[in-house]
């Protein structure tokens, strides 16, 4: 039979809220009596339960994750360093995946919140105010980590994507590339990081004397996307002598990669590719990606970090955090 809080007040020969006030730390009491207390919750080998005992101190020491997927690379990263520093400040991790369910993601909220978390992390892919919102209404702290898209009203951690892009676009010039082209993906949405990108690239594009700017679209962000739209570069390659391509994300750089290398086009010989993102396969890739790095681990360690100081009541004054830019300088491009 489970031992009760019953039994251990018995054996310290003191109240059941003398107890209670130990376990939780609640109230002063002597340091006679906590030793009484200790003694017998140790001899009998009393568990407390941690749900009742969440109620009472108004602290679960748990935070809630809500993923696209978990088996996206980039995502286990983030959440690997949201876990870490976690358990550093005492703190666990409780983690679902939606797949981009909006309906699926306001369930796994409310489990959450039923949980007695004490704050929430978003990890999406696409945009469902509905559920931001429905989060916001359960007012503990929140933040939202979104690789393609921003809500500039709610706290998240990122680079500056704006700056990464200027200094990649500013990185190609310096090899000698003058006709760069820019392979975006939804530039024209409204709430779709491309827009600071694509802002960036024009920045530096700029700075020359008779800068040209080719912007190009694909369908999607995936590496099939960036391998069909292969024979549309290609047209530009040949028609306008474009030297290098700049790609919003990893995956569609390795996929036009790969295209080259079934239509016998040689990078970075033929053409320089480029990325954003720093994916585990860019580095495995070869030739090797040169890309932007986004720091995935460190996102989700600094995106917990906020939380905690949150409810430590520390005063978080910026909403967005942003990150040091690194430029991965691999194979893929070439000094012309």
């Amino acid at each position: 039979m489970a031992v009760t809080i019953k039994d251990v007040a018995k054996l310290a020969g003191v109240s059941i809220s003398t107890v209670s006030r130990v376990i939780n730390d609640s109230k002063p009491v002597s340091s006679e009596m906590k030793a009484k207390v200790l003694e017998a919750i140790e001899q009998l080998g009393y568990k407390p339960n941690e749900i009742a005992r969440s109620l009472v101190t108004k602290k679960s020491n748990l935070i809630g994750i809500v993923v696209t997927d978990i088996g996206n690379s980039y995502i286990a990263e983030m959440v690997r360093g949201i876990e870490e520093i976690g358990r550093m400040y005492g703190y666990d991790i409780v983690l679902s995946s939606s797949y981009g369910d909006s309906n699926t993601e306001k369930k796994f909220a409310e489990i959450l919140r039923s949980k007695q978390v004490e704050g929430i992390i978003l990890i999406s892919e696409t945009v469902n105010k509905d559920v931001i919102d429905y989060i916001q209404d359960f007012k503990i702290p929140f933040i939202y980590l979104n690789k393609y898209y921003i809500d500039s009203k709610f706290p998240s951690v990122s680079i500056d994507d704006y700056e990464a892009s200027f200094r990649m676009t500013n990185y190609l010039l310096e090899l000698g590339h003058r006709n760069v082209l820019y392979l975006t993906v939804n530039g024209e949405v409204e709430t779709s990081l491309e827009k600071y990108k694509i802002n960036g690239y024009k920045k530096a594009i700029d700075r020359l004397e008779e800068g040209r700017e080719w912007i190009f679209s694909a369908k999607g962000f995936s590496i099939e996307d960036g391998y069909n739209i292969g024979d549309r570069i290609v047209k530009f390659i040949k028609e306008d002598n474009i030297t290098a391509v700049f790609c919003c994300q990893d995956e569609l750089a390795i996929g036009l990669i790969n295209y080259c290398y079934d239509n016998n086009i040689k990078v970075p010989e033929d053409i320089s590719i480029c990325g954003y993102g720093d994916i585990k396969i860019a580095s495995i890739y070869r030739p090797r990606l040169t890309t932007i790095k986004e720091p995935y681990y460190d996102i989700g360690a600094v995106a917990i970090r906020k939380i905690i100081k949150e409810l430590d009541g520390e005063k978080i004054e910026d909403k967005n955090t942003y990150l040091p830019i690194q430029i991965m300088k691999r194979e893929s491009c070439k000094k012309i």
